[in-house]
């Protein structure tokens, strides 16, 4: 039975092969693209992959074998059939070690050639199937990810549990860095209909305009200086799965015009193209800052925070659910005994009180860290041990410091001024400079405590 939507890559240097080949698979219904080096096959690879590649080993400058194991870098799921002369069939069978399912020992009758690339292809579709009916244990594994029994937690995993019916829901998620933004965002992907489909992530403050708008949608050939090649984009390559966009806050304008475009119409164009091309992505928003004050002031569309904003996951910071420390320190260090081959039994109850007395600003993998950092500085220790924390985690451990004092009204008098100006300073030191946060706290509204800074001077 052939497969006529596939698209088979022929590498050859020998152009009469490359004709030959090609006309007989398109023939067939194939979906035909021709390379005559390895390095204009990985080109290809990586702007249009494949399903399968008929691939020779003698090529000029890389070889066979050295393009299939980069081609097998850039996209795994590409199935390559190898092929030879006699004089290289020991090559062709080292290749197969690398990755290659079969070859063919040139010449070969057309005959031989269909078959083979209706086996190849055959395989390639098991492939897909088993990775569809594993889908749901991946499902669940992501969502055991999500580590903990308290409150906070639970009601964290039936929030990603409601979502699973709805794949092409965008989603923002929110929480302090270190939170497990990430493994939420994998847990989404994981639960829903495209668990067989890739997730793909970004960091939008990792990368400089330029360079990460050609990551998100790609760019055609000459569209900037090193330009050489057309490069799809993760929403093209993410195609049917999943894009988190981490850092969506620091999204450079013109990236968050042309991700608006995409969330409303399901469409984009490639730096420097003219095309528009359709994608069906789910696209999953991460933030550690408030996109609502970036809004306010500016920064962020307030159209673009809309249309992401459809549901919104808080990821709350380890001290509002410190009950957790003791689970999480314990799944760490199962991890780190299966990845080590090390059998620490645990940790020790002095040691736990620290933990649990600590205010983790750098939340799970702070404490992940912490318990990675014992594992490797004291491998002999069969468990952690307060000396095996580090200065912070002890010093936590101390008695807890005195609440500072309320002030008093004395028969001086008391000047509000400066009670409300130490109330917002606690206030904002509490909420790390966040304007909208502070005025949580202090019960006001962000206007309010906008001019309040101004009053006493500390805006």
């Amino acid at each position: 039975m052939t497969d006529a939507s596939a698209r088979i890559l022929v590498v050859d240097d020998e152009k009469l092969i490359r004709w030959s080949v090609a006309e007989r698979l398109q023939r067939d219904g194939y979906e035909v693209l021709s390379a005559e080096s390895g390095e204009q096959a990985l080109e290809m690879v990586g702007a249009t992959p494949p399903d399968l590649m008929l691939l020779d080993v003698r090529l000029p400058g890389i070889d066979g074998v050295q393009t299939l194991q980069r081609a097998l870098a850039i996209h795994p799921d590409v199935a390559v059939l190898m092929m030879s002369a006699h004089s290289t069939v020991d090559v062709a069978v080292e290749a197969m070690k690398h990755g290659a399912i079969d070859f063919l020992v040139k010449p070969f009758p057309f005959q031989q050639l269909d078959a083979a690339v209706e086996r190849a292809l055959a395989g390639a579709r098991t492939r897909r199937q088993i990775a569809t009916l594993t889908s749901d244990k991946r499902g669940a594994s992501a969502l055991e990810a999500i580590v903990g029994g308290s409150a906070a937690m639970e009601q964290l995993r039936n929030m990603i549990s409601r979502l699973a019916s709805s794949d092409t829901t965008t989603v923002l998620i929110e929480g302090e860095s270190g939170s497990g933004k990430e493994v939420v965002a994998r847990a989404i992907h994981f639960q829903s209909g495209r668990a067989d489909k890739p997730i793909m992530q970004v960091n939008c403050a990792a990368l400089p305009e330029q360079l990460l708008e050609s990551e998100l949608f790609g760019h055609e050939r000459g569209a900037f200086t090193d330009a050489h090649t057309q490069k799809r984009g993760l929403f093209e390559s993410a195609e049917g799965g999943s894009v988190m966009l981490d850092e969506i806050g620091d999204l450079p304008p013109g990236g968050q015009a042309k991700l608006l475009r995409l969330l409303e119409n399901k469409t984009f164009r490639r730096v420097g193209g003219v095309q528009e091309l359709r994608t069906d992505v789910r696209v999953i928003a991460a933030t550690n800052v408030d996109l609502e004050e970036r809004v306010s002031e500016g920064r962020f569309r307030s159209d673009l925070f809309f249309r992401l904003n459809v549901v919104r996951i808080v990821v709350p910071p380890l001290r509002e659910h410190v009950e957790d420390v003791p689970t999480l320190a314990a799944h760490f260090i199962a991890r780190f005994n299966q990845e080590m081959s090390r059998q620490v039994r645990g940790i020790s109850a002095p040691a736990l009180e620290m933990l649990k007395a600590y205010h983790w600003p750098g939340n799970v993998r702070e404490l992940r860290n912490v318990v990675e950092r014992a594992f490797i500085l004291h491998a002999g220790a069969d468990e952690i041990r307060p000396e095996h924390l580090t200065p912070e985690l002890r010093r936590a451990g101390t008695p807890k410091r005195q609440d500072k004092p309320v002030p008093q009204v004395t028969e001086d008098g008391l000047v509000l001024d400066d009670v409300e100006r130490r109330l917002i300073a606690e206030a904002m030191e509490r909420a790390n400079g966040n304007q909208s946060k502070a005025a949580r706290l202090l019960g006001v509204s962000r206007d309010t405590l906008r001019y309040r800074l101004k009053k006493h001077g500390m805006a």
